[in-house]
């Protein structure tokens, strides 16, 4: 659980954290995500509301699933992880660039007990094993305050001898009510040693 709310908040393991600079290099053992296209770089709200609407019924069996965080954002979740079968089918262009957003599901939620999407749009995948370095910042997820932060992080990975092995993806933990200063955001690099 968040200690600024109740939401729960996917389970990681700190392998390294640098407090000076609010860096930390994470492992996530296990995710699963579900994950919407965002048709343009700024349509995060088209994204949100098809994916809050699979976590409040819009799924085959009709479950309601709590909300977790964080939100991920990326240029594509696409080629991560082990698909499972959909109600419909999906096809998707591994060279296609479009961004995604990503809910994460609870923590005790498999590939198997997640309920498949009855929007055709939506895609289910879980991510194993996954080391990212992270950053955390507050204010808003402003393409300014993502890139200041993210060469920030860059530079650490750098000065570390760390790999980057694939796309930064932002992160969101909070409502778009909250006040910016006490926003927890992340950009997040996978890589390795």
């Amino acid at each position: 659980m968040s200690a600024e709310s109740k939401t729960e908040i996917a389970p990681y393991k700190t392998i390294i954290s640098a407090e000076e600079n609010n860096i930390e290099l994470r492992n996530y053992e296990s995710l699963i995500l579900v994950s919407a296209p965002m048709n343009s770089s700024d349509d995060r709200n088209g994204a949100f509301r098809k994916l809050f609407s699979y976590i409040t019924g819009d799924n085959i069996d009709q479950s309601k699933i709590a909300m977790t965080a964080p939100v991920l954002m990326d240029k594509s979740n696409e080629d991560t992880g082990t698909k499972i079968p959909m109600t419909a089918p999906v096809f998707m262009d591994s060279k296609n660039d479009k961004p995604m957003m990503s809910f994460v599901m609870p923590k005790d939620f498999t590939l198997e007990t997640t309920p498949k999407p009855t929007n055709e749009e939506l895609v289910v995948n879980e991510v194993k094993d996954h080391t990212v370095a992270v950053i955390r910042f507050s204010g808003r997820l402003t393409d300014t305050n993502i890139k200041k932060h993210k060469d920030i992080l860059e530079q650490w990975i750098v000065d570390k001898g760390y790999n980057i092995t694939g796309d930064y993806q932002t992160a969101g933990y909070n409502a778009p009510y909250v006040l910016p200063m006490f926003r927890r955001n992340e950009v997040l690099i996978p890589v390795k040693r």
